[in-house]
């Protein structure tokens, strides 16, 4: 089940408005052209940004999300009939032949379940053509970055557009091991309705995405730095093992 903050209507509607830079996708639209890429599988699509600005450069581009709510967004916002839009995930998919599959922000880290990430992996594999990479970033766990996660660092008031100000801020709710789960509050200022989303992301280490990724039919070709945090993230470049489906 998608987090309210994806699955919610209300929240999914300020999602984009609330976090307008999104400079962290500049990286794979420029490994969508290094690779050569013309046909690419976004999972985890949520509202589209990146699906649409590759579909802009004339990519054949396949959005795949579990929120219904997201995926309303997505399909509303101009040049949305460029691009085929699946609710779901990347466990079972139909057939495609894709170049590359991405897997952008934080949605690698979502998928917490083992059965379910390796599911994406084997998923994404069968979408790809032989030789075809998946990329994907996961935040380095000895950074600890969950520790900045806190009402005073993150809270903030934004004026969107057609809904007036929104307040919000993230909270770490626990830290179990590898899993750190989190609250994030919205105000809204305009009837004063306060809606929550939990969250959890699971913090692989380096050496445990390599070996999921063989496991699933991958061979890791390099691991790259997060242009926009700098040693807090690596972006796993990985090719699609093998001829077979």
């Amino acid at each position: 089940m998608a987090d309210a903050i994806f699955s919610h209507p209300r929240l999914a509607a300020v999602y984009d408005p609330l976090d307008p830079d999104r400079g962290d996708l500049v990286p794979y639209l420029r490994m969508a052209e290094e690779f050569a890429a013309r046909r690419v599988l976004d999972i985890g699509c949520g509202t589209g940004v990146f699906a649409l600005l590759l579909a802009e450069d004339g990519v054949e581009v396949t959005g795949v999300d579990p929120a219904p709510a997201s995926l309303t967004v997505a399909r509303a916002k101009p040049g949305a009939d460029r691009v085929r839009w699946i609710e779901g995930d990347a466990t079972v998919l139909p057939p495609l032949r894709v170049d590359l599959a991405t897997m952008t922000a934080n949605v690698a880290q979502a998928i917490v379940e083992p059965d379910v990430w390796a599911g994406t992996l084997r998923g994404a594999r069968a979408a790809l053509r032989p030789g075809g990479r998946l990329v994907f970033e996961t935040r380095v766990p000895a950074r600890r970055v969950w520790e900045r996660w806190t009402r005073e660092r993150t809270h903030r008031v934004s004026e969107v557009p057609g809904v007036g100000p929104v307040e919000n801020w993230v909270q770490v709710t626990a830290v179990d091991g590898p899993l750190v789960s989190f609250r994030w509050h919205y105000v809204f200022g305009s009837d004063g309705v306060t809606l929550t989303s939990d969250s959890t992301l699971r913090f692989r280490e380096r050496d445990e995405v390599g070996d999921d990724l063989t496991a699933a039919g991958f061979t890791v070709a390099e691991v790259r730095d997060a242009p926009d945090r700098p040693g807090g993230e690596w972006v796993f470049v990985a090719r699609r093992s093998g001829t077979g489906g």
